[in-house]
């Protein structure tokens, strides 16, 4: 039975509203604590670029603020979504209802990242996707709470296929894994291949995560294509790499890693590796600045940052800048600033963040040394060429998102 309100109980029942709205201010700390979630593929095929590395980026980036914002308390969370969306949607629906926590980040797996994007626009919560790739996470799903940190299927489709269709790899196949990020990394670097004048031979796609990929490759091989692309990544694409030269793909074909980093080179080895060219966002060898976060990571871990690990203690260290800056945890007010502030650190040069959501930054093209080259441990890459954002990144005039001015 529901009691009609009426007189002094309706004033009290405004003021109570009110003073709920006042306890929502838009301005400091909301409940005392910054809570940042970082909802990544813990045991999967992506664990080894993404996983406990970019855990232990974001416990790097809270430690140079010495646990603290504004006075009050970082907390971080930590889960694995399995590669599941299921998983990953109701851990971020608990972390955001129970724990209160402000940002949802890191989101490896492109379907992961686009349905936690939801859930955190749909709370007024924030989300940071440093490990998933799609481009219509900036594009056609974007949203006025979500960055796009580390890259998108088409910079690194541009910047590692052109290249080399310039350089006389004109015919293409692709090998790729099936789902969003492996197809729209297929469909981006199949644009590109025919933008610079090349063909595309025929595609195979995959189960994702795959084991034998036998038929796969035979076809690529058959298919007599000069190159052949792996739409794939982390272990999926160890497992390519080695089969392929198992079957003798790299004596005619070109293999080309559409998505790679230090661990899968780490992982295949490099009389495996070398020579392969592909799109990179972060090398630890890069300069002063790389080398010294890169030594950080390496103590506690073992190994040195992927470029995936290197970008999540990018996002995590310029939101609780953003927070500092601007006062407070409001969604609104962090993504303003962050928009506005000059972003530079151990990751990001050249960055700044669009109105899509997506941060534009220098990208590289490298190629993996061979054993005789490599000087010490982790000595894995040559920067072939600098790739500015401006260059690298899908222009605006060419963007699907909603938040875009015409």
């Amino acid at each position: 039975m529901h009691k009609k309100i009426t007189g002094i109980t309706a004033a009290i029942a405004v003021a109570a509203l009110a003073g709920a709205a006042q306890a929502q201010p838009s301005e400091g700390i909301s409940d005392g604590v910054v809570r940042i979630g970082v909802l990544t593929d813990m045991s999967g095929a992506y664990s080894g670029n993404v996983g406990p590395g970019s855990v232990l980026a974001t416990q790097l980036a809270i430690e140079e603020f010495g646990g603290k914002v504004l006075g009050k308390p970082i907390e971080m969370l930590s889960a694995d979504h399995l590669n599941k969306t299921d998983v990953a949607a109701s851990r971020a629906r608990e972390w955001m209802d129970r724990d209160q926590v402000d940002v949802v980040t890191e989101l490896g797996n492109s379907a992961v990242a686009l349905a936690v994007m939801n859930i955190a626009r749909e709370k007024g919560r924030m989300t940071m996707v440093t490990g998933a790739g799609a481009t219509r996470i900036t594009g056609e799903d974007c949203s006025p709470n979500n960055v796009q940190w580390v890259y998108d299927t088409y910079a690194l489709a541009k910047v590692g296929t052109l290249p080399l269709v310039e350089a006389g790899a004109k015919k293409w196949f692709f090998v790729t894994a099936d789902y969003a990020f492996g197809h729209s990394l297929e469909n981006d670097g199949m644009r590109f291949v025919k933008e610079g004048g090349g063909t595309v031979a025929g595609s195979a796609r995959y189960p994702f995560p795959g084991n034998d990929f036998a038929s796969f490759l035979l076809s690529a091989q058959s298919s007599k294509a000069d190159a052949v692309a792996f739409a794939s990544a982390g272990a999926d694409l160890q497992n390519e790499i080695k089969q392929a030269r198992e079957f003798g793909l790299a004596g005619k074909q070109k293999l080309v890693a559409m998505l790679m980093s230090i661990t899968d080179v780490h992982g295949v080895g490099l009389d495996a590796g070398q020579g392969m060219t592909f799109a990179e966002t972060f090398y630890w060898d890069m300069d002063d600045e790389t080398r010294a976060f890169a030594q950080r990571f390496h103590k506690a871990s073992g190994k040195m940052p992927t470029a995936l690990q290197a970008g999540q203690y990018s996002a995590v260290l310029n939101y609780l800048r953003a927070v500092e800056k601007s006062g407070s945890d409001n969604v609104d007010v962090v993504m303003k600033t962050l928009r506005a502030q000059p972003i530079h650190d151990a990751f990001a040069r050249n960055a700044r963040l669009r109105e899509d959501g997506k941060l534009i930054h220098d990208t590289y093209v490298v190629e993996v040394k061979s054993p005789k080259e490599s000087k010490a441990p982790w000595d894995y890459y040559k920067i072939v060429r600098t790739v500015p954002g401006d260059q690298a990144f899908m222009p605006l005039s060419e963007s699907q998102c909603k938040l875009v001015k015409p």
